[in-house]
């Protein structure tokens, strides 16, 4: 086994923490920018994912316990994704939580594994599997403000207000929420919510 204060997984762990760290931050800047256009929901999946890639953060940070108050040297390439347009800022999060899964934390639990880090090596092979799902939802809600689709379904389906909890079914979101009057963009496909009522039935 590599002494752990020598080895690339600890410049990885870093180099990960730095990846998530970054990524929250850009996830919560786009959720300012989508509330701003009125899109709550997409505003909410943003600050949901924001909260899970804190997570990812700090579970790569207590694996560095053992340095702590030592200082970590890495390179490393981060995104700038800014941009106006909340399709392209949902493509961009897509393509970097992919580029996670399929390439950078798959590599770095090989690395992990090989140098006899198993946790750390379970760790980063976990939060890639979570990644893809983060990219697939982003590409979903992505798929949907492209086709003009965010609020408009074609087959009829549930709709919940993220504000006050309303349900109703239809073919597209009501323009306000009956209940509290606030405008189509707090409502989210019922199938879509966190915490939607068929998935708590199974």
């Amino acid at each position: 086994m590599v002494d752990f204060k020598n080895s690339e997984t600890k410049d990885n762990l870093m180099r990960a923490f730095a990846g998530e760290s970054q990524a929250r931050n850009r996830y919560t800047f786009a959720a300012d920018l989508a509330e701003k256009q009125n899109h709550y929901a997409v505003s909410q999946v943003f600050l949901y994912t924001a909260g899970q890639e804190k997570e990812h953060a700090e579970i790569f940070y207590n694996h560095l316990k053992e340095l702590s108050g030592e200082t970590i040297f890495i390179d490393g390439g981060y995104p700038v994704d800014l941009s106006e347009d909340l399709s392209s800022l949902l493509k961009m999060a897509q393509h970097n939580e992919y580029e996670e899964h399929d390439d950078v934390y798959r590599k770095f639990g090989d690395k992990a594994l090989e140098e006899g880090f198993l946790q750390v090596a379970h760790s980063f092979r976990s939060i890639a599997e979570i990644e893809k799902y983060h990219g697939d939802r982003f590409g979903k809600f992505a798929q949907y403000l492209d086709e003009n689709k965010l609020y408009i379904s074609d087959i009829k389906t549930g709709w919940i207000c993220l504000n006050c909890g309303f349900i109703i079914e239809g073919f597209k979101a009501p323009e306000k929420c009956p209940v509290c009057q606030h405008d189509k963009g707090y409502f989210i496909r019922l199938e879509l919510s966190p915490f939607a009522a068929d998935s708590l039935r199974s």
